[in-house]
């Protein structure tokens, strides 16, 4: 998708210009945001990699997410989309390139988590289109909810894909 190539080559070019690395946690996405991102060449200065932790286990056991949380809400909340995007900026950290066994996490950490459908969510009763987008950086976390737009998981998916890169885009001309 065209739309979908723009936004992540702008992502891509401001975030090389200010120094900052992209990590990817995604549930409903299953790896189209960390593909739109990786599509774009020189992506490699600025996405460190990504974690599909499509299994609700795994949002806790890869990605850190309380398993309380998870067993009390299920994986489409707030909370659950903030912890996978901070957790995922430790799990993507890179050598910090001084020599060191040191590891630089990612500066930005953005989790996608929702229902693509075409049925509700098994454990929440949430119906498809509900996405969860949060962002994580030293600064802080913040986290939308965005109504998907579409009538086919293709559709909702790919829309939660120009949602995350949209916030994305607006954090790095916040910074810069």
């Amino acid at each position: 998708m065209p739309e979908t190539f723009a936004l992540a080559q702008e992502v891509v070019a401001r975030a090389t210009r200010a120094g900052v690395r992209i990590a990817t946690a995604e549930s409903l996405t299953g790896g189209l945001l960390a593909a739109a991102l990786v599509a774009v060449p020189g992506a490699s200065n600025a996405f460190s990699g990504g974690v599909v932790a499509y299994d609700t286990q795994l949002k806790a056991t890869i990605l850190g997410v309380d398993e309380t949380l998870l067993r009390d809400r299920g994986p489409v909340d707030p909370e659950v989309a903030t912890q996978m995007a901070a957790g995922v900026r430790t799990v993507c950290a890179v050598a910090a390139g001084d020599g060191s066994a040191a590891r630089v996490p990612a500066a930005i950490g953005i989790a996608t988590t929702g229902v693509a459908g075409p049925a509700a969510d098994p454990q929440s009763g949430q119906p498809a289109g509900t996405v969860w987008l949060a962002l994580s950086t030293v600064a802080g976390e913040q986290a939308e909810q965005v109504s998907a737009a579409g009538e086919t998981r293709d559709e909702i998916r790919e829309a939660t894909v120009v949602a995350a890169l949209t916030l994305l885009l607006d954090h790095l001309r916040s910074i810069g």
